[in-house]
């Protein structure tokens, strides 16, 4: 196992290199001079020399390249032109948010989808299958900002269980930083529940028709023995790569709903940066969103090892 795993390592090293170097390159794929876009047409030439100077623009591109990396590596990444304040600062008051909404729509969408994806595929061609594939269209074709508006619709204005918008952190208490996380994780679970359900279905499906089932069968085990004990586990691969992809897909992009119930997360930040040219904030949430889709796809590859020792040999 220990081989397998700084196997896996050494493989994220290229990854990462590459990622960084993209991340990079990002103040450079904007037309203009980066300086005089942050300073707006107002801007005095002193002025612009001055921000280039500061920002190391003045450099060549490799030494720019090696003292950002340099400085990654401390933890630094730059200062907030427009907040004021390192970004590293920026985006560890805006991670928990983001962290807390991302956690809690990945149990909904497992809570939701891997049951009914194992009803499904235990009762093929029944009614619960066939509400299945309804759900399952459902949740794709119906965008989440849709959805989370019907949801606050009737749960905060009609029925008046839950607020409307906004944040509160945990340290005001677990209700209390839970119900205004209920309406936007639903409205993102539910999303990603939709193709989580039919990957477990078909996962399912194939490892039902495997000749060790016809064993168990023949041996007398229980239809629910050998769903949970035997199929369930060789049909974890497909589910645990969809979750791996759907919790980073949590963590990067749902800035549109974070909007919608004004939570003060990270992608809000970095749509706001985005409109305001902060390359520096752009740079670091990118470079942060690209490393935790490294370290999620790492955690899966490790528990693709743990799940089927197989693996650890090939």
């Amino acid at each position: 196992m220990a081989f397998y795993i700084a196997r896996r390592l050494l493989a994220t090293v290229p990854v990462l290199f590459v990622l960084s170097v993209i991340v990079f390159l990002i103040i450079y794929l904007i037309p203009g001079d980066p300086a005089a876009v942050m300073l707006g047409d107002g801007a005095s030439p002193e002025t612009i020399e001055a921000l280039r100077e500061q920002l190391g623009l003045n450099l060549p591109l490799l030494p720019q390249y090696a003292r950002w990396v340099g400085h990654a590596f401390q933890g630094n990444l730059g200062d907030s032109f427009f907040m004021r304040q390192p970004v590293s600062e920026a985006l560890a008051e805006h991670l928990g948010p983001t962290f807390s909404l991302a956690v809690l729509a990945e149990i909904v969408a497992v809570a939701v989808a891997v049951p009914l994806g194992i009803r499904a595929a235990s009762r093929q061609g029944s009614l619960s299958d066939k509400a299945l594939t309804g759900f399952s269209l459902f949740g794709i074709t119906v965008p989440g900002f849709v959805l989370s508006m019907f949801t606050v619709l009737l749960f905060s204005v009609q029925l008046k269980w839950l607020p409307v918008s906004g944040y509160k952190p945990l340290s005001d208490g677990l209700w209390t930083h839970l119900k205004y996380l209920i309406l936007p994780a639903v409205s993102l679970g539910i999303v990603q529940a939709a193709l989580l359900a039919r990957v477990t279905r078909a996962s399912m499906l194939e490892a039902m028709n495997e000749s060790f089932v016809k064993t168990a069968l023949a041996k007398g085990v229980s239809e629910r023995g050998i769903v949970y004990k035997h199929v369930l586990r060789n049909a974890l691969l497909p589910i645990l790569t969809v979750v791996g992809g759907s919790f980073g897909t949590l963590i990067a992009g749902a800035a549109v709903i974070e909007s919608i119930f004004n939570i003060p997360g990270m992608r809000q930040m970095l749509v706001n940066s985005v409109q305001r040219r902060d390359y520096a904030v752009i740079q670091g949430v990118v470079l942060f969103v690209a490393f935790a889709y490294v370290l999620v796809n790492l955690v899966v590859d490790l528990l693709y090892a743990a799940v089927d020792p197989r693996i650890r040999l090939k």
